[in-house]
């Protein structure tokens, strides 16, 4: 069975490459393109990986994350994957339960793609 992975970005173009990306190795991808749907769609649990957005509308990254921790939800690792790098927001995001952080504007598909498969990895082999 494919590994599920959510991704919850609402730039369009980014979230269709790496839908597609993240299908054509195999993956069954789920998409969400705004932080309500976001939320509801990780809320169902399940997923081996979440791959977040923080800037989103209606609701933010960091808050998605705190409420995921708060209800106890099962997911996988969830990673930020964003172009805020700013110190606080980095650590923000940790103290929220984020395993990982991801600057989409200094990383190609190619890479994005090689540290999914790292996080998949990892998470299988804490299991």
């Amino acid at each position: 069975m494919a590994e599920k992975i959510l991704i919850i970005e609402d730039d369009e173009f980014l979230a269709d490459m790496y839908h597609e990306l993240l299908n054509d190795e195999g993956y069954a991808v789920t998409l969400a393109r705004d932080g309500r749907d976001g939320l509801e769609k990780a809320s169902q649990g399940g997923f081996n990986l979440v791959l977040l957005d923080i800037m989103l509308p209606k609701i933010d990254g960091l808050q998605i994350l705190r409420t995921l921790k708060e209800k106890k939800i099962k997911n996988g690792p969830i990673i930020l994957l964003t172009n805020l790098g700013q110190d606080s927001i980095v650590k923000d995001g940790f103290k929220a339960g984020a395993a990982g952080y991801l600057i989409k504007s200094a990383m190609s598909p190619d890479q994005v793609l090689h540290e999914v498969r790292v996080f998949l990895n990892k998470s299988r082999e804490d299991k």
